[in-house]
């Protein structure tokens, strides 16, 4: 007997092809080609780059072109244009009639030195001052005298020659009538010429003398003049001894006690005049021979900005700095300067001094690169890739650098530090 098998029963199964897992390959070798697409520039700066650098470590910086201010901020400290300081002008006991913080008034008395010694001197020269014009006036007492008795001689002589001059007419006459002999005609002649001499000599005597009395008139003078002006610096010395306020303002620290021994030339204290304040300004060295009298300046205070000039440049250097002075230039509508409120003695402010303007300059944002790469190089950034290039810098101030070749405007460069790229040529800057 046959056993039938199960063949009748099989049946040919054709296997369908799936569409789903198509359609999921075909997707993924589509997105697969964009993002090799998308990479292929990150790829080809990541080949051609040297090293690669997080941007976050990294500051950028666009190339500006516009007007360019050099400028130099330094720390200001106030004080008074006006500030006179007293000192002694002699030894001696200081009373003051004022205390620190008072105002006073221009010429008012603030200290008295008690110098027993000054006043002194000046007594004992006034009491030699009467005593040489006393001497003067017995001098010309004197001399009125002497001249009297020269005057007197030459009258008496001008007599005599008068009486001979008529004794000789009348032996002209009476000789030529025979009347006297020739010998006693000869004397009338002799008497007359006598006269004659006696009268000249009695008049330039007379002359000289009194020449004489005048230079002692005048040596007198002289010494009186010169012990009047002796008398008169002493009582100025004297008077000084009053400390008298040169403007009017407010008493300074007061540099010795009341009732202290003081030394000739010692500070005794000072007047701080409010109406007009500058600022003293340390300026470093290497700025020096950039400075002018007469630049501008701006001076920030209180979150305002006030105009201001610099005045003054000290002609030398110390501790690698130079002093200046800044006074400010805000005008009022009647042209006066006008000075800023709530200025205070020895109060810091920060001073801008603008020392170059120049116009139309390609410029970017000062940064590390500059001392990095000594103003001579710069990584210039464009996609994704910094390039090393060579630039030419020029005038810098606080927060720009004038660029004069190797950049152009709208060029994005790193502005921060470049140590950290070992010189590299490119460099890859990623996200």
């Amino acid at each position: 007997m046959k056993i039938a098998d199960t063949s009748g029963q099989d049946t040919v199964v054709i296997k369908k092809p799936n569409k789903k897992l198509l359609w999921i390959g075909g997707f993924s070798f589509v997105i697969l080609c964009l993002i090799l697409f998308s990479l292929r520039p990150a790829l080809s700066n990541w080949s051609n780059s040297d090293t690669s650098i997080s941007a976050n470590r990294l500051r950028f910086a666009s190339v500006t072109q516009g007007d360019f201010v050099r400028d130099l901020s330094v720390q200001g400290r106030v004080v008074a244009a006006v500030s006179p300081r007293l000192y002694s002008p002699a030894q001696g006991t200081i009373t003051f009639a004022v205390d620190a913080g008072d105002s006073v008034s221009k010429n008012q008395v603030l200290a008295v030195i008690d110098s027993p010694e000054l006043t002194n001197e000046l007594k004992q020269q006034e009491s030699g001052l009467q005593r040489l014009q006393m001497e003067l006036d017995r001098e010309r007492i004197q001399s009125s005298k002497e001249a009297l008795m020269y005057q007197k001689a030459v009258d008496l002589a001008k007599v005599s020659l008068t009486a001979a001059d008529r004794e000789k007419r009348r032996a002209d006459k009476a000789y030529a009538s025979n009347a006297i002999s020739e010998i006693d005609f000869e004397k009338a002649q002799d008497e007359l010429e006598n006269a004659k001499l006696v009268y000249q000599h009695a008049v330039k005597d007379a002359e000289l003398n009194l020449e004489s009395l005048q230079f002692e008139i005048r040596t007198r003078q002289l010494l009186v003049e010169r012990q009047t002006l002796l008398v008169a610096e002493l009582s100025r010395k004297v008077d000084e001894l009053d400390l008298r306020s040169p403007v009017n303002g407010i008493v300074g620290n007061l540099a010795v006690e009341q009732k202290n021994q003081v030394a000739k030339n010692q500070p005794i204290l000072s007047v701080v005049d409010l109406t007009e304040f500058e600022l003293e300004v340390d300026i470093p060295e290497s700025y020096a021979d950039d400075l002018a009298i007469g630049m501008a300046a701006e001076v920030s205070l209180n979150g305002e900005t006030h105009r201001a000039k610099l005045v003054t440049i000290s002609p030398e250097i110390e501790n690698n700095q130079v002093t200046g002075r800044v006074r400010f230039a805000d005008l009022n509508t009647d042209g006066s300067v006008s000075q800023p409120q709530g200025l205070r003695q020895n109060q810091r402010l920060t001073t801008r001094i603008l020392m170059e303007n120049k116009a139309n300059v390609l410029m970017v944002q000062r940064g590390q690169f500059l001392e990095s790469g000594s103003g001579r190089i710069a990584y210039v950034v464009k996609d994704g890739l910094a390039e090393k290039t060579s630039i030419s810098t020029g005038a810098r101030s606080l927060s720009s650098v004038e660029i004069i070749s190797g950049l152009a405007k709208g060029d994005n460069i790193i502005i921060s530090g470049t140590e950290q790229f070992n010189g590299a040529q490119t460099v890859l800057i990623t996200q």
